[in-house]
């Protein structure tokens, strides 16, 4: 009967068509480059990873994810039907993890960057942008400060013992504040100072601990960011 299409005639006027439209060197040469750089990325995270515990899943979801964003816009960039149903589908997504390290959110929107970038076709925007970020990250997250930053907690028994540790302080560090002060009858004193130490040394915090009427001292690295 004249005017009726059968399912293969669907199957070849759609599925085939688009097959053949696709450029395999074209993908080839856009996923290895993507996983290219987003091994480069997972190095330059794991370069310049300041935090706790370093997760070795984490730097490869970044490198997947550089991959999975080329593999989208290359099918959208193929058609656009098929782009306008990728971002309702996309929209619904949601990513219940917690990012624990606001540098976290740089890497993921660096891998995703170069994966838009990499799907659209400009490689050599993709190349220069990816060495051009890690090079600045290196740079500048590895940078050692001089002056770091430590808490010192101090255990004493009475006002007396307090002056004189302070004063010993005051001699033995570039800079301290008083973060915090606890007074109880039954434990004495105990103050949370926030200091800067000269030349890396720490054995000012032995001869405070001689100091009579000092029970405790403890010195602790601080590694989060503060205000000079």
């Amino acid at each position: 009967m004249k005017g009726t299409i059968n399912f293969s005639d669907i199957f070849k006027s759609s599925f085939i068509e688009k097959v053949s439209s696709v450029y395999f060197l074209d993908i080839a040469i856009a996923l290895f480059l993507a996983l290219a750089i987003g091994i480069f990325i997972m190095q330059v995270y794991k370069k310049t990873f300041v935090g706790v515990m370093y997760s070795s899943s984490f730097g490869v979801a970044l490198m997947s994810l550089t991959l999975i964003t080329t593999l989208i816009i290359l099918a959208i960039t193929s058609n656009v039907i098929l782009s306008l149903g990728m971002v309702g589908a996309l929209s619904i997504v949601r990513f219940r993890s917690a990012i624990k390290e606001p540098l976290d959110i740089a890497f993921l929107f660096w891998a995703i960057s170069s994966g838009i970038v990499i799907g659209a076709g400009l490689i050599p925007l993709a190349i220069i942008g990816s060495v051009f970020i890690g090079v600045v990250m290196i740079l500048f997250v590895n940078k050692k400060s001089k002056d770091n930053p430590y808490i010192l907690i101090i255990n004493c028994e009475d006002d007396g013992c307090e002056s004189i540790a302070i004063e010993m302080l005051g001699r033995k560090v570039n800079k301290y504040i008083v973060k915090s002060k606890t007074v109880s009858p039954v434990s004495g004193i105990e103050m949370t100072v926030e200091i800067r130490i000269k030349d890396g040394t720490t054995n000012f915090v032995n001869e405070i601990s001689k100091v009579k009427g000092v029970s405790n001292v403890v010195l602790v690295s601080y590694n989060g960011d503060y205000m000079a």
